[in-house]
């Protein structure tokens, strides 16, 4: 008997099963339908000996120490500030967009206030912003939209940004300096040997067992449970009795080339040309010598294991009455990007999970003091 099933092995589960083992030393089953743990952040070393993120670029950044902190016991960090370039009218310029991209782009020699007001007077004014396009226009203008953001979020979202949610361009932002750095949070590290060994230390603990290949549906009326952590698709566990959640997907072109390197930044991106998206270069984040290099190349789709809630409003609707659900389950917490139907960073589903253990062990009652159980752990409890 397992005080606890808990069904997906990436950022949600393990963090939630590592708590719930360490914190209560409770019995838990952590199962995947996928051969390994560390859900979308799985990494591996490929046929040449390179580290590899199996699902594309993972890197890790927050500003909340809580989570670093907790992040901390289970792995050595490398220092690391990631940063982008897009492939634009021929050139590759920083993104997001800062002082140098404009200038390069345009050939110009603009001061920061200059480029104020030379965003300024190509900005459209929108009444009231609600979709992606309106918040980049709004910002940029429509010549800059065009070249940077529509072609890219078409071929990742396979929607016109004016029929996505303003979320999705809101989170990056336009610079009128010279920041080249995709983030800005205080903490920007990768994990030094990598996101699976952080995912095993994590996981190493006697009263966690781990079954993988396994699916929920055949595990849950065969392996006897008091309660259930579920981080899969919500509409899935209630057998889509409303209609399928929309979600996009990605598959990859993992490549090896026999030359020390490819590209002068870990990610460029491709907004104007080609099928893909993105090509990533593992070793600028892993920081790993090797005289080969290996790529990925990233292609959007419908099709595949669910990535990325679909951010629209009849989406977030259909959402709601799955969440309606979900609120009267008994037995059952949801947690998680899929569970949620939210986009969320790393660092924010750790939080979420961290956040969930909370309200798990206060409804249910501490049993056992903070460190009896794991030393060293009791800082997120």
């Amino acid at each position: 008997m397992f005080d606890w099933l808990v069904v997906g092995a990436g950022f949600a589960g393990s963090v939630i099963a590592e708590r719930l083992a360490g914190q209560r030393d409770e019995k838990v089953l952590l199962i995947d339908r996928r051969p390994h743990i560390g859900g979308n952040a799985y990494d591996r070393h490929d046929k040449a000996g390179i580290l590899i993120h199996q699902y594309g670029p993972h890197i890790f950044h927050t500003n909340s120490k809580l989570v670093f902190d907790y992040l901390s016991n289970f792995t050595d960090w490398r220092p690391y500030e990631h940063r982008v370039l897009a492939e634009v009218d021929g050139l590759q310029v920083p993104i997001p967009i800062n002082l140098n991209t404009i200038n390069r782009l345009y050939g110009l020699a603009l001061t920061p206030i200059e480029l104020e007001g030379w965003l300024a007077a190509r900005a459209e004014p929108v009444d009231e912003i609600r979709t992606a396009e309106d918040v980049v226009v709004s910002t940029v203008g429509r010549e800059l939209y065009e070249k940077f953001f529509r072609g890219y979020t078409k071929k990742q979202w396979g929607v016109d940004p004016s029929q996505l949610d303003k979320a999705v361009t809101a989170r990056v932002p336009t610079r009128t300096n010279t920041d080249d750095r995709y983030f800005t949070d205080k903490y920007q590290f990768m994990p030094a040997a990598g996101f699976t060994k952080m995912f095993e230390r994590m996981l190493d603990h006697p009263n966690i067992k781990i079954m993988l290949d396994a699916d929920y549906r055949e595990v849950k009326s065969t392996v006897r449970h008091r309660q259930v952590i579920f981080t899969g698709p919500i509409d899935e566990f209630f057998d889509y009795c409303y209609g399928k959640l929309p979600y996009r997907s990605l598959s990859f072109k993992h490549v090896t080339l026999d030359k020390e390197w490819h590209q002068s930044v870990a990610v460029v991106n491709y907004p104007q040309t080609y099928d893909h998206t993105r090509v990533t270069e593992y070793k600028h984040l892993t920081g790993q010598r090797h005289a080969k290099t290996s790529v990925t190349y990233e292609y959007p789709s419908d099709h595949g294991d669910p990535y990325y809630p679909v951010p629209r409003a009849e989406n977030a609707e259909l959402f709601k009455r799955y969440e309606t659900l979900a609120l009267v389950t008994k037995g059952v917490w949801f947690v998680g990007r899929l569970a949620t139907y939210r986009y969320y960073n790393m660092d924010q589903v750790v939080g979420q999970a961290l956040a969930t253990f909370r309200r798990i062990d206060d409804s249910l009652g501490r049993r056992l003091p903070p460190t009896a159980a794991r030393p060293g752990l009791e800082l997120a409890v």
